[in-house]
């Protein structure tokens, strides 16, 4: 089974953040910029948060707030759960359903490594299926 670490391994251990004191508009061009759903909150070198364009939507927008003059740290989620490397993708993926988040700080010694996505989780599953499919596939021609 994959595991998150070969999941980063791929993707790229890249890690977009952003200070809570910042404000929403900056933090949403930010990841308009990076391509990405949602950024890290670190302060002092530490997670904080996390912000997404969903809360965008549901915090901003939604409340008729202005992204200008809002700080990140008022609307950032702040009970983050996160995904360890070992975890499992099926593991995270069944987090991320539960807990209905499209994305997971992935945490290891108590520092922050990465973070994955649904889509992430959906594309390594797919090129799971995909081996196992090209396996069948090999052993039935192999033995006709």
């Amino acid at each position: 089974m994959m595991t998150i670490k070969h999941v980063l391994d791929q993707k790229g251990r890249e890690i977009h953040s952003i200070h809570p004191d910042a404000t929403v508009f900056v933090a949403l061009k930010r990841m308009a910029e990076k391509n990405c759903g949602s950024m890290a909150v670190m302060e002092n070198g530490e997670l904080v948060g996390l912000i997404t364009e969903r809360l965008y939507a549901r915090e901003i927008a939604l409340k008729g707030r202005t992204s200008l003059q809002t700080r990140v740290r008022d609307v950032m989620s702040v009970r983050v759960d996160f995904a360890c490397p070992e975890q499992t993708v099926e593991e995270c993926m069944a987090i991320m359903t539960k807990k209905a988040v499209r994305h997971l700080p992935v945490m290891e010694d108590g520092r922050l490594v990465g973070i994955i996505s649904i889509g992430d989780m959906v594309k390594s599953h797919i090129g799971d299926q995909r081996f196992i499919i090209d396996q069948l596939e090999s052993y039935i021609h192999g033995h006709r």
